[in-house]
Order: C-alpha cells, then sequence, then structure tokens
C-alpha cells in the first residue's frame, strides 16, 4: 500500500525523466496532469493513479504543464505550489483563465495562506503535504463528480439556461422572463451571473467572486458584491427576499443552487 507522500519521501525509479502512464484507453474525463518539480512524487502519483483507473501525464514546471495541456486537455490538473520559477498559484491563474478543468493545489503543511490563495485564483480543491494517496484520490473523485455535474443539458448546449424564474442566451447575453420578455442585464451582473453558472452548488466568497469575475473595478470589501447580488436576485428571483437559486451562506459567501429537474 502506497504511503504518505512529501517532499523528496521517494527515490525516483526513472532518473527525473517525465512518466505518461496508461492503465487502458482513456474515456474522456479521466485524464490527469500531476504538475511537481519532484520526480519522486511525480513517479509515485502515476503509478497510483493509472492504476486506478486513470490516465496520467507529468510535468516538472510551468513550460511542460503548457506543452501538456495543448496536447491532450486533461480533466484535472494536480499542481504544486512550490514550484521554482513560476510558482504554482501563478500556473493555477494562468489554466483557470483558459481551460475548463479541475485543479487541485497541493501545498505545504501549514501554508494557510497558499490554501487560501488558491481557492482565489480558482482551486477547486487543496490538499497538504504529507498526504496519503488514498486521500488525494478521493478528492480527486470529488472535484471530477462536481465537474461532471456542470454537463450542459440539451438547453445549455442551445445556449439557453434556466435561472431561477428565468432564462439566460449565454451567446446573445439576454435575459428573460417567465413570460419571454426581455430583462435588462450589464455586462457585470452577467460575468457574476455567468461565475454562479459555472460554479453550482459551490459556496464561493467574496474574494473568489472578484478573482473569478476577473473584474479589477471591484473592491473586495466595499460590499459592492452584495448589491450587485441584490440586483441579480431582483431580476432572476421568484421571491428575491426568499432566495432559492442565489443563496447567502452566512459567514462564508454565496452559492448558487441550480434549478431542480
Amino acid at each position: 500500500m502506497p504511503g504518505r507522500l512529501g517532499n523528496g519521501g521517494y527515490r525516483s525509479m526513472s532518473g527525473g525523466k517525465q512518466i505518461v502512464s496508461r492503465l487502458y484507453t482513456p474515456t474522456m474525463g479521466t485524464r490527469l496532469l500531476v504538475v511537481d518539480d519532484d520526480p519522486a512524487i511525480r513517479e509515485m502519483l502515476s503509478d497510483y493513479l493509472s492504476g486506478h483507473g486513470y490516465e496520467v501525464a507529468v510535468a516538472d514546471g510551468g513550460a511542460a504543464m503548457r506543452a501538456e495541456l495543448e496536447r491532450a486537455r486533461p480533466a484535472l490538473v494536480l499542481l504544486d505550489v512550490g514550484l521554482p520559477g513560476e510558482d504554482g498559484l501563478t500556473l493555477a491563474r494562468f489554466v483557470r483563465e483558459r481551460y475548463d478543468v479541475g485543479i487541485i493545489m497541493v501545498t505545504g503543511a501549514d501554508d494557510v495562506v497558499d490554501r487560501v490563495a488558491g481557492l482565489e485564483v480558482g482551486a477547486d480543491d487543496y490538499v497538504a503535504k504529507p498526504f496519503d494517496p488514498r486521500e488525494l484520490r478521493a478528492r480527486v473523485k470529488s472535484v471530477l463528480r462536481r465537474l461532471e455535474s456542470k454537463t450542459p443539458d440539451r438547453k445549455s448546449i442551445a445556449g439557453i439556461i434556466a435561472v431561477g424564474a428565468c432564462k439566460l442566451d449565454l451567446r446573445s447575453r439576454q435575459l428573460s422572463d417567465a413570460s419571454g420578455r426581455d430583462v435588462p442585464l450589464t455586462a457585470m451582473e452577467f460575468a457574476l451571473l455567468k461565475t454562479f453558472l459555472d460554479h453550482p452548488n459551490q459556496v464561493l466568497s467574496r474574494d473568489q467572486l472578484l478573482s473569478l469575475t476577473r473584474n479589477r473595478d471591484w473592491e473586495p470589501f466595499d460590499r459592492s458584491i452584495d448589491i450587485r447580488i441584490a440586483r441579480l436576485r431582483r431580476k432572476v428571483e421568484e421571491d428575491p427576499d426568499r432566495p432559492r437559486s442565489i443563496r447567502t451562506v452566512r459567514g462564508a459567501g454565496y452559492m448558487y443552487v441550480p434549478p431542480s429537474t
């Protein structure tokens, strides 16, 4: 059974070369990319995760990561924070702005700041070193399940998504009410609504909303996000005073709950 993984916890058997392990013909959503400068950790994770049915590619830094992303899109990236050169947080921001994939940050045991920063730049989860591979695999499965829950249905494939009591056309950025009448939507409101749609059933803090919408005009602590969410609720909720779609999670932020089907 594999042991706990830490910095330098295992000796490399590959001489530091990149490893791509395949157990079977890959299917959509099973490809993982491990980005870590420690060859021993790359090798252990490649062997362990491929042994549980995943197709695993590895990279030792930013340049190799970009090459792998272009070669074949993974479903999820396992990204070490403490990389030399471009650090993991910089690379996580690069990935989130360009690719619709899951991200799990790998941090030091006491690096609370790195964990928070990772979530703020758009990571889906984190795991601290040293970690048990079984815990990491459980987190991988959890993130992949959440990503699968975002798979668009037939209506959303056509660009139309139900949002509360309204429907949003992603292509034209037009919101319409239950009677088909247009509901005015500002660019800022669309960016915020799109962020919620991309992260269903996830609690997003004000700082995360600021980062995910990539709007630098907002001040994270001036409650401007609260004001915009209140305006959105008046447009999409049947009862804005008792919101069912954009819910407040006291002390944590907001969560979008898709309509039940």
